[in-house]
């Protein structure tokens, strides 16, 4: 089934039309002489009783109006297999069609459910839905707007019953349900709704808890005074077209003259038929600088428009996370915005160090009960840990959600835990689509200023067209007045001799050549103004209009001073309206948390065995014991396997594997299952992408890839090298390559060292190397090394280690005593043969 759309913008229905066309009500029947019938066979249950058909469709402009038919016998539905493809028919009983030779509607079923879907789709987005790029409106709240200026609801006068005004707008512009009309009033007054609201309250308008309102009957409302200066200022000077009501009765504008970007400034939110929108609000100064920008270089930029309004401001400040679902929003027109409440850390008792997380601001469109509701939940369910107590000590001098904490609780993982688990972090996925030439369009930051600009362009050329009739208009009627002054005798003469009004405007325009308002003006004037005094009045108001007329003639015929106007007017609204920026923008890359985020920073003890299982344990696992005593048991190990190193290090910390293949592997600490005592650990295989046979030999615990750190390698064939640990800073999950081998050698030992620190080095024969690390020349990581020992045949190297700079004082004290009573000691370099070690070597290390 095929569907006809209207224009580009109307694809959006094709996925809808199979589903909707079988369900759509195709017919309007008011009385029960005729029956439908609908072919194929499968539409035979939709039947409605009719004296007069109609089709609901108004799309197809071609289709002429076709007369109802009328029944003059009854008529049943048959199944017409010719016909065939869905069409409609009538038939009586006879078999004839149309029920004695009447008219008759021939149309295909998919046909007409196409054309009424779209109808019905336009329908909503044009009428109800989506915003108006111009004015930034739905037409529910323009209408409201335009009755409450009716009414003369200024902000200066005072305030009446919402209840009259929806009842106004009910019965002049807008007939529908009246909650309708007063849920889109109390939105238009709502501090946490709007950033820049545009009606004033009194009484009950809801709250941020999502409080209902009060009954229309209790509250009262009035305009703001915005809402004049910026939408209503220019509506009675021919600036914006009007149109009939529902009932053709009045006249109510199709747009009101917005003098800055109310869809900006405010955003909307709206779902329609196959499409959405949901536009940020932005901060007043911000949006009145970029318009200015925009106006001084019409090929500004994204960037260039950035650097005057940087990104929303919501009517509830939060910190936005970042700026790339800003940049994105703004060039496609389809971005996300992360949002973080506003919170503050409070030390509660010094001594104890108990703290809590005050939350002062929260996301745009949260409800604060709801979170609060949500963060007691968790903690009762145990999914929140650290939290002792909850309050809400909000007023009205502002929010404040107090969050206590358990002593010892880490702050920062409890309001990361926060962020994660409720809307205290929380996105805004803009969809910038607006109604634009009648159509719905999603646009960007740039194309929504510059269809502005067209728009007010096209309002200010109005209204300089208005006034310069009107003082036209004004001028000519003060030019005959300023004529009859000066012949006034002659004129009164006239008059006097006239034995009618028609033949006193006759004569004086006869006598004085004058038209026939300037006659009438003549004759309209009272005595009193027939003085010298007045005269000279009306010249001045000659002079006034002259001036007038020329400086709108020189606006109309540059295009330069009518957006110097535009500009004009709207720094005028920025400096009486201007209010600072409530939500921060924080530098960051999303906003997103990950696991590190919640888990806290503590010391942890890891167990690796030979074999390759390894465990983590909290430190509290091991008692302190006395001198002598037998001590606790690491675990049960498997058969032929033995504790291979046992270290300690932060949940934070990256875990460096390095294989025997000379292959390194990076996985955090934290996961690393914890594990009991007695445990006997989780393989690596299940942590790691181990090739078959491969083995881990070294593990490096990392907090932080300093630059003036250093990775040493030892293979068991003597080879060593020395790689700056900036190098294993990223590592893929298959691993990369640490150190290059010949075939039958093995990675076995690797330390991390600095340049002040010194290496010792032993083979199986005994032999030991003792040299400083800054002798071992710093290499890339993709090499083999140079040679640590020349080994004899059949020795091997058996161990290494790092001898800290820390130590480097009390091992030049025992190196002078060693000096003293054998002789000197040989620090040897790299490939060198150390001396043996039971007779030479004298260092000991602590």
């Amino acid at each position: 089934m095929k569907l006809h759309t209207l224009n580009p913008q109307a694809s959006f229905v094709q996925s809808n039309s199979m589903a909707f066309s079988t369900g759509i009500r195709l017919l309007r029947c008011y009385h029960h002489h005729f029956t439908f019938t609908a072919i194929p066979s499968r539409f035979s249950g939709l039947r409605k009783a009719s004296s007069e058909l109609r089709f609901l469709s108004s799309v197809t402009p071609s289709r002429k109006h076709v007369r109802p038919v009328s029944a003059r016998r009854k008529v049943t539905e048959e199944e017409v297999g010719e016909e065939g493809n869905g069409s409609v028919v009538l038939r009586d009983r006879d078999g004839n069609e149309g029920g004695g030779g009447e008219r008759i509607v021939h149309t295909e079923l998919h046909k007409e459910a196409t054309e009424a879907y779209m109808s019905y789709a336009m329908s909503v987005l044009l009428g109800r839905a989506l915003p108006d790029v111009r004015d930034g409106l739905k037409p529910v709240h323009r209408r409201i707007l335009y009755a409450m200026h009716e009414l003369g609801l200024s902000s200066k006068k005072p305030y009446k019953k919402s209840a009259r005004v929806v009842g106004e707008v009910l019965g002049k512009f807008h007939p529908h349900g009246d909650n309708a009309v007063y849920d889109s009033l109390v939105r238009m007054a709502q501090d946490f709704s709007l950033r820049s609201p545009l009606i004033r309250g009194h009484g009950n308008f809801g709250s941020i808890d999502a409080d209902p309102p009060a009954a229309m009957r209790y509250t009262e409302c009035r305009l703001e005074a915005l809402t004049e200066a910026m939408l209503l200022a220019d509506l009675e000077q021919n600036t914006v077209d009007f149109v009939p009501n529902f009932d053709n009765s009045q006249k109510e504008p199709s747009l009101l003259p917005a003098r800055i970007p109310n869809l900006l400034l405010n955003g909307a939110s709206g779902i329609a038929v196959g499409m959405a929108t949901n536009i940020p609000p932005h901060n007043l100064g911000e949006l009145v600088d970029a318009l200015s920008a925009l106006i001084h270089n019409p090929e500004a930029t994204l960037q260039e428009l950035l650097e005057y309004m940087p990104g929303p401001d919501f009517p509830t400040g939060g910190i936005i996370m970042g700026n790339i679902g800003i940049l994105e929003a703004y060039r496609t027109g389809r971005g996300r915005v992360v949002i973080r409440g506003k919170t503050d850390i409070e030390l509660l008792d010094a001594k104890t160090k108990r703290a809590a997380i005050v939350i002062q601001e929260i996301p745009y469109q949260t409800n604060k009960a709801s979170l609060v509701e949500k963060i007691a939940d968790l903690v009762e369910n145990k999914t929140l840990e650290g939290v002792s107590d909850i309050r809400d000590e909000s007023d009205r001098s502002g929010m404040r959600v107090v969050i206590e904490l358990k002593r010892g609780s880490d702050p920062a993982i409890v309001l990361n835990n926060l962020y994660r688990l409720t809307a205290l972090q929380s996105s805004f996925s803009c969809n910038m689509v607006g109604i634009l030439n009648g159509q719905p369009k999603l646009m960007g930051l740039k194309e929504l200023l510059q269809a502005f600009l067209d728009f007010r362009c096209s309002v200010v050329e109005r209204r300089a067209k208005y006034k310069l009739s009107q003082a036209q208009e004004r001028n000519h009627i003060v030019e005959g007045i300023i004529i009859g002054l000066d012949n006034l005798d002659e004129v009164i003469n006239t008059i006097r001799k006239a034995s009618s009004h028609a033949l006193a405007t006759a004569n004086l325009r006869k006598e004085f050549e004058l038209t026939e308002k300037q006659a009438e003006a003549i004759l309209d004037i009272s005595l009193r103004r027939l003085t010298a005094l007045e005269r000279n009045k009306f010249v001045d108001e000659g002079k006034s209009l002259r001036t007038q007329i020329s400086k709108l003639e020189e606006l109309l015929s540059s295009e330069k001073q009518i957006l110097q106007l535009i500009e004009e007017e709207a720094l005028e609204i920025k400096d009486k309206y201007f209010t600072p920026r409530r939500s921060q923008l924080e530098d960051t890359d999303s906003g997103d948390l990950e696991d590190i985020d919640v888990i806290p920073n503590e010391e942890m003890l890891l167990a690796i065995s030979e074999k390759g299982y390894v465990k983590r344990m909290k430190p509290d696992t091991f008692n302190l014991q006395n001198r002598g005593t037998i001590g606790k048991s690491v675990g049960k190990l498997r058969v032929n396997d033995a504790m291979s190193d046992f270290l300690v290090c932060r949940a934070h910390d990256k875990v460096l594997y390095f294989s025997d293949k000379g292959t390194v592997y990076s996985s955090p600490a934290y996961k690393i299952p914890e594990c009991s005592r007695t445990a006997a650990g989780t393989p690596l295989i299940q942590i790691l992408s181990l090739s078959d046979g491969e083995r881990i030999t070294s593990i490096i615990p990392v907090s932080e890839f300093a630059g003036d750190q250093y990775l040493v390698m030892l293979t068991v064939n003597g080879y060593i090298k020395k790689v700056s640990l900036n190098y294993f800073a990223s590592i893929r999950s298959t691993g990369i390559i640490a150190i290059q081998l010949v075939p039958g050698d093995e990675l076995k030992w690797v330390k991390c060292c600095s340049n002040n620190d010194f290496v010792a080095m032993a083979s199986l024969n005994g032999m030991v190397i003792l040299t400083p690390c800054a002798n071992i020349r710093a290499l890339s990581r993709n090499t083999r090394g140079s040679v640590a020992m020349r080994l004899k045949d059949g020795d091997k190297v058996a161990s290494m280690d790092i001898i800290p700079d820390a130590l480097q004082k009390e091992l030049d004290m025992t190196l002078a005593v060693h000096q003293r009573k054998h002789g000197p000691f040989h620090s040897c370099e790299v490939k060198e043969k150390g001396p043996a070690l039971n007779n030479h070597l004298a260092v000991q290390k602590k």
